[in-house]
């Protein structure tokens, strides 16, 4: 039985030649499998003497048997083989510092809104809070805005279908009404007394709406407005406390304010205010650049007294008392303070922008 022990030895071999595992089994079939050569000289088994066929079945056997044998270490070194070639493909170079989580941080806008919160705190405001959907009465009336005023036209504004006279807010100044309402319900014993009202002096920063979208403008944005109501403000008092505010804001402290006349239903007078332009303003005045329109100015804020008629809305004498308002954008103040120049960046959700300001 030389000629087995040769086609062990071959198989053997050529086991060991094969890298791949479908090439092993394909192997495997041309020598164990149904035509197999080792399957083929068992069938020749029949044809013998007995005695002859007991010696040669049982070499048969063993050649099977060393084949088989083969095969399973052949199947376990090909499967540590391809294990290892993963593990090296994926090996890690622990020396390396790792990757970590990206980190989250807070919105620029947000970082504006707690500066300013901050700035005025420090000169004893309170931050006042108020709804987002608000009645005609708070968003308007009570702001010297009846029906049919015209400075209603100025307000584009998203009204509640089914709800007559509901509305999302088109300024935070509904927030002042209502906070001067509830003061004055929680002082009207002393009041009544003849005592003085104890002062006002509150900002309200929040989320407004109206239907407009471009490249400074979006149909959600932000406000903060201030509100100061006492026996002695004055308009001096107002340019004071707005331009301390933007000196601290910008971190300038040279930096000039002007008031221009205006018209606020709300205010009278009324005025807008101008700030030295942040970015041609090197502390001996404005020079004119691209961003203020050569100018040297850029629109801030409006302002103005509180308008008696407002302060009658609320219950507040309006002989006795008097006030100043005022309102901004910080998203126009976030966009300056980060040279910004499309407000619609900041509500778009791309992180490649945000993740700046982190």
């Amino acid at each position: 039985m030389q000629d087995l022990d040769s086609i062990v030895s071959q198989a053997l071999s050529e086991f060991d030649s094969i890298h791949e595992a479908a090439h092993l089994e394909q192997a495997k079939a041309r020598y164990l499998g149904k035509s197999g050569v080792v399957t083929e000289r068992l069938k020749t088994l029949g044809g013998l003497p007995p005695d002859a066929r007991k010696e040669a079945g049982a070499l048969i056997n063993q050649a099977k048997q060393r084949l088989e044998q083969a095969l399973e270490a052949r199947r376990a070194a090909l499967k540590q083989a391809a294990l290892e070639a993963k593990l090296r493909e994926e090996a890690l170079d622990v020396t390396l510092p790792g990757r970590g989580l990206g980190l989250g941080g807070l919105h620029p806008v947000t970082r504006t809104l707690d500066r300013i919160e901050a700035i005025f705190r420090s000169t004893g405001f309170e931050v006042a809070d108020g709804p987002e959907i608000e009645t005609d009465f708070h968003n308007f009336t009570a702001l010297n805005t009846p029906e049919n005023h015209p400075a209603r036209s100025m307000h584009d504004t998203f009204y509640i279908e089914g709800n007559a006279g509901v509305l999302l807010r088109t300024h935070t100044s509904p927030i002042q009404v209502r906070y001067m309402q509830a003061h004055v319900a929680r002082h009207r014993a002393q009041m009544d007394a003849g005592q003085t009202m104890p002062a006002i002096k509150i900002i309200a920063p929040g989320r407004v709406y109206r239907v407009d979208s471009d490249a400074t403008h979006s149909p959600m944005f932000h406000q903060v407005e201030g509100l100061w109501i006492a026996e002695d403000v004055s308009f001096a008092g107002l340019k004071g406390v707005f331009t301390d505010f933007l000196r601290q804001f910008f971190e300038k402290p040279n930096m000039r304010t002007r008031f221009r006349p205006s018209f606020f239903p709300f205010t009278e007078p009324s005025a807008e205010i101008d700030m030295s332009c942040v970015f041609c303003d090197d502390g001996d005045g404005p020079k004119g650049c691209r961003v203020c329109s050569h100018t040297g100015w850029l629109e801030i804020a409006g302002s103005g007294m509180v308008h008696p008629n407002v302060l009658a809305h609320c219950g507040i004498d309006a002989e006795r008392y008097i006030g100043f308002a005022f309102g901004m954008g910080p998203d126009r103040l976030t966009m300056l303070r980060y040279g910004v120049n499309d407000l619609r960046l900041f509500f778009d959700g791309d992180l490649r922008f945000l993740s700046q300001f982190r």
